[in-house]
């Protein structure tokens, strides 16, 4: 059985479950995980026999090219919604109520109350069918991944204490392009100093600031995103910031020895916030342990402790990026990514967590 047919085998169990007919599916992601073609623009509907993919003139050439073999494309044109419920015959349509705007439900429930169809909202179902990867996306995980750590040799390499945090953010982002990312994950993080202290901050138009420099970034590969994170020090670590930074890398190998399928989110959270919180920093690390990866940068599982019962299931993709933040002073974070395989844990991140002085 083929990759994107365990997936439709998935979904349309689900779909007899709750008793669908059809799933209206909108979000990028999902028309990308479910057809094969990666389109902003385009919509699918999926049935018990059928999965109709429709792409305006400007997909549509290469979305015939690129979808999987059991999806029909269809050319997106006005009206066009309208005519394949209108011929449909069915009564139970599921929609992805996290991802269509107020406009695109009022649209497509106008359509729906035409044919006396029902909408039933199924967003956690399709995330939660992606957050179980098959092996060839979890290799393409590891590629994107291998393209990051190769920019952040070459970063390691060419640091100077007159560079800026933009210049240090953007000499990230060209390598991991210049090594096949086409685009980076996500807005490249590198901060440093006091800014460190900021868990998202946005690089600045300064030069770096002596202490910690946190670089958090991550490369795409088919679509397919990477998340990592390295903090260095820019000049000498006094004994204080070594101390931040070894309980950072403690927690963090903490949670790595803990996390396996069976785990809860919030277990896994507090495996590395205990180790935090013994050392004096409670109240330092506020975000969550990780969350998943994949088509998204942030998807299902999430690891946090607001969050109780889920538990990881082989085939999670999930970070481990434990961090402590000293408001106005400076922060550390250090963070790869964990898949839950059949035969235990495998750390996808390959870089090295000692702590770099520059």
């Amino acid at each position: 059985m083929g990759v994107y047919e365990k997936r439709y085998e998935r979904l349309r169990a689900y779909m007899k479950e709750a008793d669908l007919d059809a799933v209206y599916i909108t979000a990028t992601e999902n028309y990308r995980y479910f057809s094969g073609f990666n389109n902003p623009d385009g919509f699918m509907i999926v049935t018990a026999d059928g999965a109709d993919v429709f792409a305006d003139f400007r997909y549509f050439e290469a979305a015939k090219a690129k979808c999987y073999p059991c999806c029909r494309v269809i050319e997106q044109k006005r009206g066009c919604t309208a005519e394949w419920f209108g011929t449909a015959g069915v009564s139970r349509v599921g929609f992805e109520n996290m991802d269509l705007s107020v406009y695109g439900f009022d649209s497509l429930k106008k359509i729906t109350d035409e044919v006396k169809a029902e909408l039933f909202p199924v967003d956690a179902t399709l995330t939660g069918i992606r957050a179980v990867k098959e092996r060839e996306e979890v290799d393409l995980i590891i590629r994107a991944q291998r393209i990051a750590e190769r920019a952040l040799d070459h970063v390691l390499k060419i640091i100077k204490y007159d560079m800026t945090e933009l210049e240090v953010a953007a000499e990230l982002e060209y390598y991991m392009k210049k090594y096949g990312s086409v685009t980076p994950s996500f807005e490249t993080i590198a901060v440093s100093g006091s800014a460190s202290s900021l868990p998202h901050g946005v690089p600045r138009p300064v030069k770096l600031e002596r202490g910690f420099l946190t670089m958090d970034f991550g490369a795409t590969a088919e679509e397919y995103h990477s998340d990592m994170t390295r903090t260095v020090v820019i000049g000498k670590a006094d004994d204080e910031m070594k101390r931040l930074y070894n309980t950072v890398l403690e927690a963090q190998n903490a949670a790595h020895a803990f996390i396996k399928a069976g785990v809860t989110g919030e277990e896994a959270d507090k495996s590395a916030r205990d180790i935090i919180n013994a050392a004096g920093y409670e109240g330092c690390f506020g975000h969550s342990l990780g969350h998943g990866v994949g088509l998204e940068i942030h998807e299902l599982p999430n690891l946090s402790p607001r969050i109780e019962g889920i538990k990881l299931v082989p085939g999670n993709v999930v970070t481990n990026e434990p961090g402590i933040y000293i408001e106005g002073k400076y922060g550390c974070r250090i963070e790869d990514m964990i898949y839950i395989g059949e035969d235990g844990p495998e750390n996808l991140t390959e870089a090295p967590k000692e702590l770099i002085e520059i």
